[in-house]
């Protein structure tokens, strides 16, 4: 009778473990229909395969077709399918905004010739400026283009035992595209060595900026003072302060002028 007992509760513990077995599986295969996600659709996007600087010529061996989501894939970038021969077609292409390692080639960030590199540069609406500088006015020559500085002039008024300098704020937040012929940094993005000591500095201005530095340098010293990166983003400003009054003598006669 305990051999009956003990093969009837061998049998039924057989069949709920099987039952259960049964069950977890039905259970996961639904879980799994359920988690189930379609493979994404892929294209080939024309990226830079290093680190591009501003006004290199681009050449088939810094550009790469890499695999990219076709769903984020924006229209301004490269795509394969679109352009197969895009690496040959672009190149010698002038870079007008650096590249960095991976990133998509959008056409809007290149140039057709060097021709017009200076004001393919140019923002809608600016006015390339060259001023006279050296190393003592532009922050012992570490000013580099891309750097935000102030412009600040300085005039002598003459007094009556001897003249007097006086400086002010001429120009806020201005962009520096070039010193002297350079208009990119460093091929690594840094400013370790890349000195730039030039006899001129070009700077982006507005029409009016332009106009107040013209006059500006006509009648005084201009100097560069190198502004911090983090005040990059406030508005290029235009000071308004009272004139100075300025002594000129011309043909024997005196004139003063403000300005």
């Amino acid at each position: 009778m305990m051999r009956i007992i003990v093969l009837v509760v061998a049998l039924t513990a057989g069949g709920l473990a099987g039952w259960l077995a049964l069950s977890f599986r039905t259970s996961a295969t639904v879980t799994k229909a359920e988690v189930y996600v379609p493979p994404v659709q892929m294209t080939e996007v024309l990226v830079a395969s290093a680190m591009i600087p501003q006004g290199q010529a681009l050449t088939e061996d810094v550009l790469r077709w890499q695999a990219w989501p076709a769903e984020v894939a924006s229209q301004d970038f490269i795509t394969r399918p679109k352009k197969p021969d895009a690496t040959k077609f672009l190149a010698g292409m002038l870079v007008r905004s650096q590249f960095v390692s991976g990133e998509p080639i959008r056409e809007a960030k290149l140039s057709p010739s060097s021709s017009n590199l200076l004001a393919s540069i140019l923002e809608p609406g600016k006015r390339a400026v060259a001023i006279r500088v050296s190393v003592e006015s532009t922050a012992g020559g570490l000013i580099l283009p891309n750097d935000r500085v102030d412009v600040i002039q300085t005039v002598s008024r003459p007094g009556d035992d001897r003249s007097e300098n006086l400086s002010r704020i001429l120009l806020t937040n201005i962009r520096v595209l070039a010193v002297d012929q350079k208009v990119d940094q460093q091929t690594d993005g840094t400013k370790g060595s890349g000195v730039a000591i030039g006899k001129t500095a070009t700077l982006e201005l507005s029409p009016v900026q332009a106009e107040a530095i013209a006059a500006g340098q006509a009648v005084g010293v201009l100097s560069l003072a190198l502004r911090s990166v983090s005040d990059s983003n406030e508005e290029s400003t235009l000071p308004s302060k009272s004139p100075i009054p300025v002594r000129i003598l011309r043909a024997g006669q005196s004139e003063v002028v403000r300005f």
